[in-house]
């Protein structure tokens, strides 16, 4: 792959439960993978208005600071009952304090909003790869499904315990986690970024 002669990478994200399924979706390719937190790199802030510009600002910010290829996930929940929101700011919503965040919180105040009635949600994913040299593609992935109340199963992270993709009756979070690689709004942008790679 000539473009990642180092076949070295860097996944631009502190959350944990992204990192963990990124890793897991780069390391078959047989990439060397470091993380932002691992190299004591800043999470970066999220200044866009869109997934694609929040998730273009991370991998640029920590490409140009570790001086490797970085990969970064901009992802959320949208749920068109609540105009869109979360959205980008589906992290945000899960802020109990400076730093700490509480999606159980998160997705409590999600069903008093929607006064815990099942309704319409898509998941959103852009990933997007930077170069130090500031160039970077982004690749975007989509789910439709349906939020299910109360919350079930405890495998995913995030949103996943109340998000049932359609046609399913699980939702991610009670899905076996390979499972859900494989079908997921990430594993979808992924794909888009396999396939920018073997179009070398």
């Amino acid at each position: 792959m000539l473009k990642f002669p180092t076949k070295k990478l860097v996944i631009a994200s502190h959350n944990e439960g992204k990192v963990k399924e990124i890793r897991e979706l780069v390391l078959p390719l047989g990439f060397a993978v470091a993380t932002a937190r691992e190299l004591k790199l800043p999470e970066p802030e999220e200044t866009g208005t869109t997934f694609v510009a929040n998730s273009q600002v991370k991998a640029k910010e920590i490409a140009a600071a570790s001086n490797l290829p970085s990969l970064a996930d901009d992802s959320g929940l949208v749920v068109p009952a609540l105009n869109g929101d979360p959205g980008i700011f589906s992290a945000r919503w899960a802020e109990v304090a400076p730093g700490k965040r509480d999606f159980d919180f998160a997705i409590n105040k999600v069903g008093e909003l929607l006064h815990f009635r099942n309704t319409p949600a898509s998941m959103v994913c852009v990933l997007s790869i930077a170069w130090p040299d500031g160039t970077c593609h982004s690749f975007e992935g989509i789910i439709q499904g349906t939020l299910q109340f109360p919350p079930r199963g405890t495998k995913g992270f995030g949103y996943d315990p109340i998000f049932m993709p359609e046609g399913f009756d699980q939702t991610f979070g009670e899905m076996d986690p390979a499972f859900k690689h494989s079908i997921s709004h990430r594993a979808q942008a992924f794909a888009l970024f396999l396939e920018y790679l073997k179009g070398e």
